[in-house]
């Protein structure tokens, strides 16, 4: 029963998984106001279809604790919330709750997304900066070009004068082609999978 067992463990740790990151950002870089919300500069109709047929197809979705509360869970997608209120992994009535300082992303996505499948990551900051981390296999980058977002958050907290473009390139990412999302907008959308 041993190499049976073993056998499971093997096959669970070899199922195919990716993890995917969606962001639109201004030509500053940001995600979000300096209130922490999205601002109205960078909402757009063909890049929200775009991100939610990504999260239709996901397994499960990472957030955090604010875009948790600011998104409803109205399509009951599988979610994983993170959060430093939770004790490492929990399951609680509206979603996975995770703490990675009390448990381990291995584990948490064993136990959350056992079969394998797609993992989106829509965010915010905190999230983009623990799977910059961790490791994308891919990064959707929508940019809504000619605006700015004064005082607003970045999308990740390492840029220091660099753009995202060059983090995630310096963290094995490889650009794709960019293309117009909707170009009477300018929403272009640059794909980076890794190497």
């Amino acid at each position: 029963s041993g190499n049976l067992a073993e056998r499971a463990e093997s096959r669970r740790m070899t199922r195919p998984y990716s993890i995917d990151g969606y962001a639109i950002v201004s030509d500053d870089h940001r995600i979000a106001d300096a209130a922490g919300n999205m601002p109205e500069t960078l909402k757009n109709e063909a890049d929200w279809r775009y991100f939610q047929a990504a999260l239709d197809a996901a397994t499960l979705t990472v957030v955090g604790r604010k875009g948790h509360q600011a998104n409803p869970n109205h399509k009951n997608r599988r979610r994983l919330i993170l959060s430093r209120s939770a004790r490492g992994l929990e399951r609680r009535a509206d979603g996975w709750w995770w703490n990675p300082a009390g448990c381990d992303w291995s584990t948490a996505l064993a136990q959350t997304a056992p079969e394998g499948g797609a993992i989106a990551i829509p965010g915010g900051r905190e999230v983009f900066d623990l799977f910059l981390a961790l490791g994308y296999s891919s990064f959707h980058l929508a940019r809504a070009e000619g605006t700015v977002v004064p005082d607003g958050t970045s999308l990740f907290s390492g840029l220091n004068g660099i753009t995202p473009e060059h983090l995630l390139a310096s963290h094995g990412l490889q650009k794709d082609a960019t293309y117009w999302l909707d170009e009477a907008a300018r929403v272009s959308m640059t794909v980076w999978p890794t190497g």
